[in-house]
C-alpha cells in the first residue's frame, strides 16, 4: 500500500469520525432543548407527544426517502440524456414522437406513489381529529399581537399573553422573541383540547414539538388537542401574517404536574374540577324547543 493511500484512508477515517461526533452532538443538543429550536439543527423539533412521533416517522421514514429517490432518479436520466443524446453522441435524432409504454409507466407510477403516501398522511390526519375525550379544555383566541387565554373548565378566568422584552428575557436566560409574560400552563399526561379563533384578523396557533398548526379565524372556533408525555416549556410562535408586528407575538405552553397545575389555576382565581362552560357542547335546539312546547302546554 502506497503512503498516498494510506494519507488518504486515514483521512477518511477522520473524516467519518467527525461527522460522527457531529451528529452524536447534535442528537444531544437536541434532547436538551426540547420544546424550542436547536441552534445548528437540522431536523423536526423533538417530539412533545404521540401525535408529533407520528409526523417525525412521516417526514423522515415516509417522505424523504420517496422524495430523494425521486430527485436521484430524475438527476440520473438527465446525466444519461446528456451523455447519451448529446450532438457529439448521436448525431442523427430520432424522429419518433411518443412511446406509449413511458407515457403509462409515467402516468402510473406517480399515481401509485402517491397512493402510497396518502395510506400514511390520512391515517395521520384521521389522528388529528380523533380526540380522545379532554381531560382540559383551553381556549386561545389571537390578537394583534398578542395571545389570550382562558379556561372554561375551571371557572372561566382568563388572561394576556405578551412577548418578554429583550432585557427580561436575558435577565431570566429564557429565549427571547419565544419566552412571554404569562404562559398557556396545562397538566403533564392529559388531553388538552384547544378552541382557537381571532379577534382581529387571522393568526396561527403554531408550537413544533406537539404538530400544532391551527388557523385562528375571526367569527370562527377552531379545535385541535395534544398530550404532553413530559413536562417542561414547549415553544411556539404565530404562523400566520398578520400585521407589522406578526414575529412579536410568542407562544409559550408550559407542562407541569397535575399538582402544580392546581396550585396555578387557584393561584390565578380559578376553581378545581369545575363545571365547563364554553367548552361544553352546544344544546340541543330541537329537544330545547320540544321541551319548552310540553311546558306551556301542561
Amino acid at each position: 500500500m502506497s503512503v498516498g493511500t494510506v494519507q488518504r484512508t486515514t483521512f477518511c477515517q477522520r473524516a467519518g469520525l467527525a461527522l460522527l461526533a457531529a451528529f452524536v452532538a447534535t442528537s444531544a443538543r437536541a434532547d436538551q432543548l426540547l420544546g424550542q429550536p436547536t441552534p445548528g439543527g437540522y431536523d423536526l423539533q423533538p417530539a412533545g407527544d404521540a401525535l408529533k412521533r407520528q409526523v417525525i416517522f412521516f417526514h423522515n421514514d415516509i417522505l424523504m426517502p420517496i422524495i430523494v429517490g425521486i430527485s436521484l432518479f430524475v438527476l440520473g436520466l438527465l446525466v444519461y440524456v446528456v451523455i447519451r443524446f448529446n450532438k457529439r453522441a448521436n448525431p442523427t435524432p430520432a424522429q419518433f414522437t411518443h412511446n406509449t409504454t413511458i407515457e403509462v409507466a409515467w402516468t402510473a407510477a406517480p399515481v401509485l406513489i402517491l397512493m402510497f403516501i396518502a395510506i400514511f398522511s390520512f391515517r395521520l390526519l384521521y389522528a388529528y381529529h380523533d380526540m380522545p375525550k379532554p381531560d382540559l379544555t383551553v381556549k386561545v383566541t389571537g390578537n394583534q399581537w398578542y395571545w389570550s387565554y382562558a379556561y372554561p373548565d375551571q371557572g372561566g378566568f382568563n388572561f394576556d399573553s405578551n412577548m418578554l422584552p429583550e432585557d427580561k428575557a436575558k435577565a431570566a436566560n429564557v429565549p427571547y422573541r419565544l419566552a412571554v409574560d404569562n404562559p398557556m400552563v396545562v397538566p403533564v399526561g392529559k388531553v388538552v383540547r384547544v378552541l382557537v379563533t381571532g379577534a382581529d384578523v387571522i393568526h396561527d396557533f403554531a408550537n413544533p414539538a406537539f404538530g400544532l398548526k391551527t388557523d385562528a379565524v375571526p367569527g370562527k372556533v377552531n379545535e385541535t388537542w395534544f398530550k404532553a408525555e413530559k413536562p417542561g416549556i414547549y415553544y411556539g410562535q404565530c404562523s400566520e401574517l398578520c400585521g407589522v408586528n406578526h414575529a412579536f407575538m410568542p407562544i409559550e405552553i408550559d407542562v407541569v404536574a397535575p399538582d402544580k397545575f392546581n396550585a396555578w389555576v387557584s393561584a390565578h382565581g380559578g376553581k378545581l374540577n369545575a363545571t365547563p362552560a364554553a367548552a361544553s357542547a352546544p344544546p340541543n335546539t330541537t329537544a330545547s324547543t320540544t321541551a319548552a312546547k310540553i311546558s306551556s302546554r301542561g
